[in-house]
């Protein structure tokens, strides 16, 4: 019954955020792909990333986690999380795969990807989590 529960909230919702994901991955990468050779992986990685999670805030939250609207709350928690994995998670992984592969290109999609599990989870479970009592409907603070 749980497994259930929690097989519906996460399968309309990681529709939508797989799509979300397809034009943020286009949007941090294109940035990424411009800038990188003048301004060096970190800085790069800094700005296209910071494009990306601006984009991803607004419409993760509106669209796919369907919050009724965007809180200070909800700002504070994406920015931690989604911080974390990409200006922490994503450069480490990015440098570590360039000792495997010579490609840099290659290695930002593979920690893209690796990041988009992460920040997957941290949105469902902490941004914008699940009220078990309304499967499908945004968790909301403040009715409880």
């Amino acid at each position: 019954m749980i497994g259930d529960l929690v097989r519906k909230a996460f399968s309309s919702t990681a529709l939508r955020f797989g799509g979300v994901g397809v034009i943020n991955t286009a949007i941090d990468t294109g940035l990424f792909v411009l800038l990188h050779d003048r301004l060096g992986i970190l800085l790069a990685n800094l700005a296209s990333t910071s494009a990306g999670m601006t984009f991803s805030f607004i419409v993760n939250g509106l669209f796919t986690f369907r919050a009724e609207k965007l809180t200070v709350r909800h700002a504070a928690t994406f920015l931690a999380t989604t911080g974390l994995t990409m200006w922490a998670v994503q450069p480490v992984a990015i440098h570590l795969l360039l000792g495997v592969i010579d490609q840099v290109l290659v290695a930002k999609l593979v920690s893209i990807a690796i990041c988009f599990v992460l920040n997957f989870a941290a949105y469902r479970l902490v941004v914008w989590p699940v009220d078990s009592s309304a499967v499908g409907e945004p968790y909301d603070p403040e009715l409880t």
